[in-house]
């Protein structure tokens, strides 16, 4: 809700798709070829039994949003998406097979990378405080380019060393071929794209070193919340 009302703030509207989506909006649609690697990227919950040769899934990522609302309304559209998400990975203190994520999603005449960092500044500001440190580094998503994944430098008080980078979200220019796929002219439009936990956000927010104790169901760390 801190996200969101921050968001709000910065001028984003919300906006809500379905947790079982088909194969063409959480892959095709972003750029992900039916043989393309990057689908290793992501280990899936397909549904069993589906009556089509790319059955639906859990969604793997908040980011078949994006193409959803691309598809129902022209530019300029400024929205966040935020909802569960399933992934079929391996469980440890910072990775989990469920959880949840906000995607930004920014498309207009003359939008920029720049744009972009400022966002998440503004944000990481709003959630962290004024001194909060942030890392951009260079990486690659199907959706996006170029693309880059943002740290926080996090120092958990029970751990013996002075801190550790933790990713909090993946971001980037809207791929042309995205654009493509919804019918978005590339020649008049640019827009960038964020995806980032939320879990790991409340974590470098009150402290938690644990993803695991959201789901847990221990009412001693619930009720705090």
């Amino acid at each position: 809700e801190d996200i969101l009302r921050i968001l709000r703030g910065l001028g984003f509207s919300t906006y809500e798709g379905p947790e079982i989506e088909t194969d063409w909006h959480n892959f095709t649609a972003l750029n992900f070829p039916p043989d393309h690697p990057a689908r290793d990227m992501q280990d899936t919950f397909f549904l069993k039994d589906a009556p089509t040769e790319a059955p639906p899934v859990l969604r793997t990522h908040t980011s078949p949003g994006q193409i959803r609302i691309m598809q129902e309304q022209p530019p300029p559209i400024r929205v966040a998406v935020p909802g569960r998400v399933y992934r079929n990975e391996a469980i440890s203190y910072k990775s989990f097979c469920l959880f949840h994520q906000v995607e930004l999603l920014y498309v207009d005449e003359g939008v920029t990378m720049a744009q972009l960092k400022q966002v998440l500044y503004s944000l990481a500001r709003a959630l962290f405080g004024d001194d909060v440190t942030l890392r951009f580094r260079p990486s690659y998503f199907p959706f996006t380019e170029p693309s880059a994944e943002v740290d926080v430098w996090w120092e958990d008080e029970e751990a013996e060393d002075d801190g550790q980078w933790m990713e909090i979200l993946g971001c980037g220019m809207v791929h042309p071929n995205v654009f493509d796929a919804v019918g978005v002219n590339t020649e008049q439009y640019t827009g960038y794209a964020v995806g980032m936990g939320v879990e790991r956000m409340a974590m470098l927010r009150h402290g938690i070193n644990d993803i695991r104790t959201f789901y847990e169901n221990d009412v001693r760390f619930l009720d705090q919340f």
